[in-house]
């Protein structure tokens, strides 16, 4: 429904992914029969959860445990690991500066310059360790080192932007990556985004997009909503590029996943994102808070090093656990936030839902009250969901 602003300008309601909640059917199902599987290009993997590419979050060791453990994730090319040779004074030095240096420290460090045979090398010790080599840049980093990532074997490629389109403009002496050709080229599933809209989101489907990234603004450590007053709540979001995706495939016979990307932080915040119509979830500061992880309990958004408008900040989410508590259990924590895996299967099994497609048919109903009703002694003394 349609809702006046002022006599110029009216607007649609969006919804976040607090303001709804999910409705159990006619019958449930052992969790253990849940099938969470799904499928990137030829890349198939046990649990629908890839961690974001942030230098906080993924290097090479994560990305090596998060694939024996079921996952993936993805290593940013424009970040820590490929301007240093040894990344770990770095890492340091980031964690350990006060609030006020951060920014200047975050720009000085990300002004070293990027080195293509870092690329090839962080590609080739992930895989020769068995995993899955995933990897990200901006467009502009794409068309530059796309040679290099296809020749060191890349498994799949994630071109991000804050927001990516086929549309996009640049000056005279500038030219954009061209999207549908770069997909064509690339010996790998190329998944592109990020968007929010339904017509973007067909639009990338049709440049050869393997996957499509949804969400703009809405990770922990982003702030560009604040600086550009840009995105879609998530909920709302998944929900439009997901029909896309499903007109998509009527029409060309052709199934991309939508993956929602970014404020996730709980397993019931996985399971609604599925249930409103995503075939997986990209997430940071979760996997960010594992004893594994590189941020050293921080973590920040891939834009935070702007030299000319920071669109990210550092936050601190401490260290709850490993790698494996996080995303397979078992759960030391009461919160939602370890054993992504058994919350969603079991979240599944509760509503019936033998697969992620079925899960994406579950009925959702908007809810403002679901995280408040009831939880009056877990506010008060900070417990559970009043955290």
């Amino acid at each position: 429904m349609d809702i006046q602003i002022g006599r110029g300008k009216v607007a649609r309601r969006a919804y976040g992914i607090d303001e709804i909640a999910l409705v159990p059917g006619n019958r449930t199902l052992d969790p253990a029969l849940a099938d969470t599987t799904w499928q990137i290009g030829n890349i198939q993997r046990e649990i629908p959860i890839i961690a974001s590419a942030m230098d906080g979050v993924v290097d090479v060791k994560m990305a090596v445990e998060l694939s024996k453990l079921g996952a993936l994730g993805v290593i940013n090319l424009e970040g820590i690991q490929t301007r240093y040779e040894n990344p770990e004074p770095v890492l340091e030095k980031i964690a350990s500066v006060g609030k006020s240096e951060f920014v200047p420290l975050m720009q000085e460090l990300y002004a070293t310059p990027i080195k293509p045979e870092l690329i090839a090398q962080r590609i080739q010790e992930i895989k020769a360790q068995g995993g899955i080599a995933a990897v990200s840049a901006t467009p502009a980093a794409a068309s530059r080192y796309g040679t290099t990532v296809a020749e060191a074997g890349a498994d799949v490629f994630f071109v991000q932007a804050t927001v990516v389109s086929t549309a996009h403009l640049s000056p005279e002496n500038v030219t954009p990556l061209d999207l549908a050709q770069f997909c064509q080229e690339m010996p790998m599933p190329v998944v592109l985004g990020n968007c929010v809209t339904y017509e973007v989101t067909w639009q990338l489907m049709k440049a050869g997009a393997a996957g499509v990234l949804i969400g703009i603004g809405p990770g922990a450590a982003c702030t560009s909503r604040g600086v550009l007053g840009v995105g879609v709540p998530q909920a709302t979001a998944i929900a439009d590029c997901a029909a896309a995706r499903e007109d998509f495939y009527q029409e060309t016979g052709k199934y991309v996943p939508v993956i929602a990307d970014g404020g996730l932080i709980t397993g019931g915040d996985i399971c609604k994102c599925i249930a409103c119509g995503a075939d997986g979830v990209m997430i940071g500061s979760p996997f960010a808070r594992a004893a594994e992880a590189p941020g050293r309990g921080f973590h920040w958004g891939m834009a935070t090093p702007s030299p000319v408008l920071p669109r990210g900040t550092r936050i601190q989410v401490g260290t709850t656990g490993s790698l494996e508590q996080i995303l397979r259990g078992p759960a030391g924590l009461d919160d939602g936030t370890h054993n992504l895996l058994g919350a969603l299967k079991t979240s599944m099994g509760t509503l019936g839902a033998k697969n992620i497609r079925e899960m994406q048919q579950v009925e959702v109903v908007i809810a403002p009250s679901l995280l408040t009703e009831g939880k009056v002694y877990q506010k008060a003394q900070q417990l559970g969901m009043g955290k």
